[in-house]
C-alpha cells in the first residue's frame, strides 16, 4: 500500500506565504514524477505545478513567478511554496504522484483559504 500525506494548509492572507507538503510512503520503488493539483468550489481539478524525476518543471500560467514546487528523491517529499497568494488560489491541494510498478497515486487533499 502506497500512501500520499500532504501537510500545511490553511488559512493565509492575499499576498502572504504558505508551504505545502507530501511525502510518500508504503512500497515505493521509483517516483517518476510528482505534482500538486488543486481543486476550488464548482471547478475541475487543474494541474498547478509538476516535477519530473529529473528535476524539470512545469507551472500553470496563473502561478508562474508566485509559486515553486521543489522535491527530495531520497525522501519521496514533493513541497509547493506559495508566495504572494491570492484569494483565486483558494482551493483543496492534491498531492500527485506517478509511482513506477504502481501508477498514479494521489494524496487526500488539504485545503487553501486566501482571505483577509
Amino acid at each position: 500500500q502506497v500512501q500520499l500525506v500532504e501537510s500545511g494548509g490553511g488559512l493565509v492572507q492575499p499576498g502572504g506565504s504558505l508551504r505545502l507538503s507530501c511525502a510518500a510512503s508504503g512500497s515505493i520503488f521509483s517516483i517518476n514524477g510528482m505534482g500538486w493539483y488543486r481543486q476550488a468550489p464548482g471547478k475541475q481539478r487543474e494541474l498547478v505545478a509538476y516535477i519530473t524525476s529529473g528535476g524539470s518543471t512545469n507551472y500553470a500560467d496563473s502561478v508562474k513567478g508566485r509559486f515553486t514546487i521543489s522535491r527530495d528523491n531520497a525522501k519521496n517529499l514533493v513541497s509547493l511554496q506559495m508566495n504572494m497568494t491570492k484569494p483565486e488560489d483558494t482551493a483543496v491541494y492534491y498531492c500527485y504522484a506517478m509511482i513506477l510498478r504502481v501508477g498514479a497515486t494521489w494524496g487526500q487533499g488539504t485545503q487553501v483559504t486566501v482571505s483577509s
